[in-house]
């Protein structure tokens, strides 16, 4: 017979122990789970996470990746010409700006807690804190945007490898 309970990163190894919260046995980390089967709370993880971005699952066709911006930091401006994003916010407002052409962001929407964000392939975007706490976000590359495992700290750090 098939354990469902076995381990899994939110799960021990004591197959009576599938209840995820308040137990001794729920020991999970941020780090990229790809490609495997995987589930987790993702509004938890999310808060959870205090790197500039995480790869918590990277596959062969998509990747979701944990956002922490600073309060008054920004993403940077990107365009990605051969994906679509996908983006939600967790905790936290900002500014979102998209356009055909890096010098012409007219798009401009204020975003905070349970908002997404679609980012279609070739558009120039920015998302820039302008609220008094960092904004928790997780986002959706499809196909992926990161090597696997990808973590940078800081902003700075995931400048460098730009």
């Amino acid at each position: 017979m098939y354990n469902y309970y076995k381990s899994y990163p939110y799960w021990g190894n004591h197959p009576n122990n599938y209840q995820k919260y308040n137990n001794p046995y729920y020991h999970w980390q941020i780090k990229d789970y790809g490609p495997e089967a995987f589930v987790i709370n993702i509004e938890e993880v999310t808060k959870k996470n205090n790197n500039f971005r995480t790869a918590l699952w990277t596959g062969k066709h998509l990747q979701l990746t944990l956002m922490h911006i600073n309060i008054g930091e920004d993403i940077g401006l990107e365009m990605h010409p051969e994906l679509d994003q996908f983006i939600r916010i967790e905790e936290g407002q900002g500014l979102v700006l998209m356009g055909d052409r890096q010098d012409q962001l007219n798009f401009r929407r204020f975003v905070s807690d349970d908002d997404i964000i679609i980012i279609p392939a070739g558009k120039w975007h920015n998302l820039i804190n302008t609220g008094n706490k960092p904004i928790k976000l997780y986002s959706i590359y499809a196909p992926p945007q990161h090597p696997y495992g990808t973590v940078h700290k800081t902003k700075a750090e995931a400048n460098l490898e730009h």
